[in-house]
């Protein structure tokens, strides 16, 4: 009986820290961008430390005050952080300004670009193939509700321009061998090696990390939305914990054919208390 008694204290103990810890909120700091369209709050994430820390500093330094969000495409992101943009005239092409410096990537399994990600612009692959991010300039994503075959096609889509980026880096690092068979007019041979280096690029291939979407990745993309496209290749640093709404308004601006608002859309950043 006694033995009972304590079995039945301890699941009450165990209920009792389970209910309070699902009560507690998240840990992170938030920030706040305010634009005439209403307040976005968003939490950092402490996974991507430097990019945390950088947007904070920047954030203290009042560097986003009055700037633009520049580029702004419906079903895809919002984007702003060009410091250049502050005094921007009208039809000016922006995105190219930032504070001087980049960010390494911290781009890590789990943090995804579901609606509402608040994640790190950057240069693209072939001018930046370590993924930096921009020192200053973030996108927050809109996106779409995907259907699953979507996602099904999108994973097939990415893991075969993988398997054919590395097939072209197998064959470039071969050409000099390849222009022999040609110089010789050995076209057998040009076709022997050929098919061979394409055996060794589907071995590389098959041992290489895949792109795939978890089941709670799928549950969200078919659900809240997102854009997934963009999984693995951006530093995604935050999310909106409130404030959806005003993604989607800003979203829904006129723009140019360079994707900026006619009607300039400023914002200020601040943390919260």
């Amino acid at each position: 009986m006694k033995r009972n008694y304590w079995i039945l204290v301890l699941i009450l103990v165990t209920i009792s820290i389970s209910c309070t810890n699902a009560g507690k909120p998240a840990t992170g700091t938030v920030i706040v961008i305010s634009t005439e369209m209403g307040d976005i709050r968003l939490r950092l994430y402490d996974e991507t430390p430097q990019h945390r820390d950088n947007i904070i500093r920047l954030v203290k330094e009042n560097f986003y005050d009055s700037l633009l969000f520049h580029r702004v495409i419906q079903n895809f992101m919002i984007q702003g952080g060009d410091p250049e943009s502050r005094q921007a005239e009208p039809g000016a092409r922006l995105g190219s300004g930032g504070p001087g410096y980049t960010v390494p990537a911290e781009i890590r399994e789990g943090l995804f670009h579901k609606k509402g990600a608040l994640a790190a612009a950057r240069l693209g692959d072939q001018v930046n193939p370590e993924k930096n991010s921009s020192g200053s300039q973030f996108y927050i994503v809109q996106g779409k509700v995907w259907r699953p075959g979507e996602l099904d096609t999108l994973v097939m889509q990415r893991n075969s321009a993988l398997q054919q980026t590395i097939f072209r880096k197998h064959f470039d690092a071969a050409q000099a061998e390849l222009n022999l068979f040609k110089q010789n007019n050995d076209s057998i041979g040009f076709s022997i090696r050929v098919a061979g280096l394409r055996e060794e690029a589907d071995s590389i291939f098959q041992t290489s990390p895949k792109f795939s979407l978890t089941s709670g990745q799928r549950e969200i993309y078919t659900t809240i939305g997102g854009y997934p496209s963009l999984d693995g290749g951006y530093t995604v640093f935050g999310e909106v914990i409130e404030g959806l709404e005003v993604i989607d308004h800003i979203a829904a601006v006129q723009t140019d054919p360079a994707n900026r608002p006619l009607k300039d859309v400023r914002m200020s950043i601040r943390l919260e208390e």
